[in-house]
């Protein structure tokens, strides 16, 4: 009976050790055209997620700045993955489709673009509650930047004022490190 038990204990054990930890990843999104979409399909890449709003005034800044990065370092190791939201000065009020809409007429975004969603307080996104857990920094307005490496982990967390330019170096380091190891695995 006690050798059943201690077994049975071990078992559990290596069980608990095997599973892995939760991250950005494991989660899933509606994107801006309504289809739900699981957010693995990123793993392996580079991934900035944005809460993103159209009539902001740091919004020209930001969606150009985001588009030449995607342009530049994606979609195969790199993604810029915007999610629109209204919680601050409800600059982002129009539908998804037109959110959507406007994005590409006038940046001609090219990244994955998300349903609306809040990113703070009780009833924000999952994923959104994780960025920010795990960061230890919540957004306090539109345009903040979350890094998150082809791990699912997040690397680096930055509010508007700082520019897309000022942590280039670091996304293009993280791309650059991450297109090393996959040529070391061929």
């Amino acid at each position: 009976m006690v050798a059943a038990l201690l077994a049975a204990w071990l078992l559990l054990a290596a069980a608990a050790r095997a599973q892995r930890e939760q991250d950005f990843y494991d989660f899933k999104a509606v994107n801006i055209r309504g289809k739900l979409v699981s957010l693995e399909k990123y793993r392996g890449s580079v991934s900035l997620v944005v809460n993103v709003a159209s009539e902001c005034g740091f919004t020209e800044e930001h969606y150009r700045a985001l588009q030449q990065l995607q342009r530049d370092l994606g979609p195969h190791h790199f993604n810029v993955l915007a999610f629109p939201c209204n919680q601050f000065g409800q600059q982002e009020p129009d539908s998804n489709k037109e959110i959507e809409s406007f994005a590409r007429r006038t940046y001609s975004v090219s990244f994955p673009m998300f349903s609306k969603v809040a990113v703070t307080g009780t009833g924000a996104h999952p994923a959104f509650k994780y960025l920010t857990q795990t960061s230890g920094k919540e957004p306090t307005w539109n345009f903040w930047k979350y890094l998150v490496a082809p791990d699912g982990k997040v690397v680096g967390a930055w509010d508007p004022t700082v520019s897309v330019e000022e942590i280039r170096p670091q996304i293009t380091a993280l791309v650059r490190k991450l297109i090393l190891k996959k040529r070391e695995d061929l």
